[in-house]
């Protein structure tokens, strides 16, 4: 791949090639080409730079999946300026903890507004935009709007492969959420990798399942379909729906879709209580972002009639870093997240030693997907660039076959449907109540979402606060999906010999109580 490559590039080839061919539609409103689509982001550039966006800066945006999300978000890169996507549900805490992480300089959001984002920027003296598309043959309209727009500005701006497009937050097992800025090489190498490995071509086409503020949905949904000169389907709600799903598939004669374990689970309920009278031919179905138990791929093959293909993905490798290959390219194997894809993947020891087969050790990559480090954080880098890899923080080893299988994680995080939640994000959170004395939250394994989180809570001496109060200030401090299932009020927590509480050991512990728990498989 030539070196000089940015996504930006890509995107304007495939529209010069494939111009009349459908880039995305809105489920029962509007259909962009790929041309309009391209026509409609140097339209909309033109209105950032009017806005007085300059390369290198960062534009938060807030919205559902829509047209005008991915529009905004290609405008931003267009202009050399670095797209920071956001989760609309976040409370005003988490908002203006991103917003200032991010260094901000300008927040776009949908006409229905966000009350939660609008207050935070205030704070931050953030300026917001309001964006809308009212049909594909009218312009963007950004409010309050600039002073008349420049097309020629645009068309001087050039994109170069080492411009900084994308800033998502991973959640890190310190407290912190880390930074990780992913540049247009990065990009276009990941969109790149996911073609190859799947075979997308301009006849492939799918409808968005996952948020696009995540690299999941981001990077394999629709960024590669685009990349590919395919077309993407987003859902009329803005969201995933499984009353509304099959219907889009059909009408946009989609070939595939991928999802996380807990969507798959959610469509196959709703096939064996009410299935549809007939489901699209797709070429294959893509899993990934939490482990797939090999009983649910099974179902899934049967009942939807494709090839269910694992990967292994992490926002700091632009997503994919392994997957299952097409029946064509090799076998699939259940519980095994398939093959390396465009990238050096190893497994080292601790002394940074490569494996051999079937050995275990800690799986690490390097490629030009992988993001050169995390933002302002010397020593996150350090730990994770060592020895010439990016540490992954996951433990994991290589078949024969050169198969990846993931054993589990030396990270703490609850992985909950995909949504990565840091433990100890939520018992920051826990003991910022007056009345909690300790607070440690732990992963459970859960048949739906693969892990739900629990905690255990200590009350201050004196104390009548109960599970519901708990429950109560956790929904007022967190987004709902960090929110615990289920809160244990103990006295006192099990600590190792030295005295340290371990949230595998708690965690054990409190489901000993529940005769019907399964003790958890860390990493399943």
């Amino acid at each position: 791949m030539a070196s000089n490559l940015t996504l930006t590039r890509l995107l304007k080839h495939v529209a010069e090639k494939f111009p009349t061919r459908n880039a995305i539609s809105v489920s029962g409103k509007f259909i962009v080409t790929h041309e309009r689509l391209q026509q409609l982001i140097e339209q909309a550039a033109s209105q950032l730079v009017a806005a007085g966006i300059q390369p290198g800066d960062v534009v938060a945006l807030t919205f559902l999946n829509t047209i005008e999300f991915v529009i905004m978000f290609l405008a931003v890169i267009r202009v050399r300026a670095t797209a920071a996507p956001l989760n609309s549900a976040y409370m005003p805490e988490e908002f203006e903890f991103y917003l200032s992480d991010s260094e901000s300089k300008l927040l776009l959001i949908a006409k229905e507004g966000n009350e939660a984002a609008e207050a935070a920027a205030a704070k931050l003296n953030i300026p917001q935009i309001t964006v809308t598309l009212p049909n594909s043959d009218s312009d963007v309209s950004l409010s309050p709007s600039s002073p008349l727009s420049d097309f020629d500005l645009v068309s001087e701006i050039v994109n170069d492969p080492s411009d900084v497009a994308l800033f998502l937050h991973t959640s890190g097992t310190t407290s912190r959420p880390k930074g990780v800025p992913l540049t247009q090489h990065n990009l276009v190498s990941s969109v790149n990798n996911i073609k190859s490995v799947y075979k997308l071509t301009e006849s492939d086409s799918t409808v968005i399942v996952l948020p696009l503020f995540h690299v999941h949905g981001l990077i394999a949904g629709l960024l590669s379909s685009l990349g590919a000169g395919g077309s993407v389907t987003l859902p009329a709600s803005g969201r995933f729906s499984a009353s509304s799903f099959w219907s889009d598939m059909i009408k946009c004669n989609a070939t595939w879709y991928t999802a996380v374990p807990t969507i798959h689970q959610i469509l196959l309920d709703r096939h064996f209580s009410n299935p549809e009278s007939s489901y699209p031919r797709l070429r294959f179905i893509r899993s990934c972002s939490a482990a797939l138990a090999p009983s649910v791929l099974a179902r899934l093959e049967e009942a939807f009639g494709a090839s269910v293909l694992e990967a292994y993905a992490m926002t700091e490798a632009t997503h994919l870093m392994c997957s299952n290959p097409l029946p064509e390219n090799g076998p699939h194997l259940p519980g095994s997240v398939g093959k390396p894809v465009g990238q050096e993947l190893g497994i080292l020891n601790e002394n940074g030693v490569v494996q051999g087969a079937d050995e275990k050790g800690e799986i690490c990559i390097r490629g030009p997907n992988v993001t050169k480090g995390y933002k302002n954080n010397p020593e996150a880098n350090k730990s994770a660039f060592q020895f010439g890899w990016f540490h992954t923080g996951d433990v994991g080893y290589l078949d024969s076959d050169g198969y990846l299988h993931l054993v589990g994680r030396i990270k703490e995080l609850i992985n909950r449907g995909g949504e990565k939640i840091s433990p100890i994000e939520v018992d920051a959170v826990l003991v910022s109540h007056p009345e909690i004395a300790q607070a440690v939250a732990f992963g459970v394994p859960d048949d739906k979402y693969g892990e739900e989180i629990n905690c255990a809570v200590i009350p201050r001496e004196g104390s009548k606060i109960d599970e519901g109060d708990v429950l109560g200030f956790c929904k007022k401090n967190l987004a709902a999906f960090k929110v615990p299932k289920r809160v244990f009020m103990t006295d006192s927590l099990p600590k190792t010999a030295t005295g340290k509480i371990q949230r595998r050991l708690v965690a054990e512990h409190f489901l000993a109580q529940i005769s019907t728990a399964k003790v958890p498989k860390f990493g399943a």
